[in-house]
């Protein structure tokens, strides 16, 4: 399983960044985690939008999703002539969301691009050789971790989430935690995220080998984010840049 990070930055990218957005790669899959907005420009890097085997979105906040619009467009005027719909994985309600800033026509079309299936607690979702399951963490409104395993390889995404139970039972026995590092230390518990140390403790008390700190904003310092993790984790800490690759084994 390898993972590629498409999108590293929370709320708004800085220069040169896209938002949330993940690729995990496994035996000819390809398949997305997130897809906020610069995601598909980094996509276009790597492989042709209708070469994806499934898109997850793990929440209805816009820097999680606003390149759907763009990945619907990309499918439906392939140059080949509009691409099969699409496996598209959200929470309830998401989207019929993301339809409700279109007109009646551009959310018709939205709707041919995808194939849409609801995601549920615990209820696992297999893509070729790897299965997915979401696990719902404390977010604003319904948010899911994503867990995906292949073979003996275990990687959890926690999305955005505060620390708690909820994320550290998702993140159990994951050799690889991708995790939300948003906040600055400074504002540690004054928003629903994490801060770097809190995604190593995280880690920490998952038994996980790497940690890779993601979504974070553009005011944190990546250098000392990393070394704020380093502090409470014994693993490997890095910190996700776009394009980024790691093999997750």
């Amino acid at each position: 399983m390898r993972l590629t990070v498409l999108g590293s930055a929370a709320s708004y990218p800085d220069a040169g960044r896209a938002c949330a957005g993940h690729l995990l790669g496994v035996d000819g899959s390809a398949i997305l985690l997130d897809c906020g907005n610069g995601v598909l420009s980094n996509l276009g890097r790597l492989l042709d939008p209708t070469a994806l085997s499934a898109v997850f979105i793990t929440h209805a906040h816009i820097d999680h999703f606003a390149d759907v619009y763009a990945l619907q467009a990309a499918l439906r005027y392939a140059p080949a002539g509009p691409a099969a719909p699409l496996p598209l994985y959200v929470p309830p309600g998401v989207f019929d969301l993301m339809g409700r800033v279109l007109t009646d026509h551009g959310a018709r079309e939205l709707a041919e691009a995808f194939e849409v299936h609801e995601l549920a607690e615990g209820a696992a979702v297999r893509v070729g050789s790897l299965t997915i399951t979401p696990w719902p963490v404390d977010h604003v409104g319904l948010t899911f971790a994503l867990v995906a395993e292949a073979g003996d390889a275990r990687l959890c995404y926690t999305s955005d989430t505060r620390p708690g139970a909820s994320v550290t039972a998702a993140a159990a026995g994951a050799g690889v935690l991708l995790a939300d590092a948003t906040l600055p230390q400074q504002y540690a518990g004054r928003a629903p995220h994490m801060t770097p140390a809190e995604a190593g403790e995280l880690a920490r008390d998952a038994g996980a080998h790497t940690l890779v700190l993601t979504h974070l904003w553009p005011s944190v310092d990546r250098t000392a984010a990393a070394e704020q993790a380093r502090e409470v984790f014994g693993g490997r800490v890095m910190v996700a840049e776009e394009m980024d690759s790691l093999e997750i084994t």
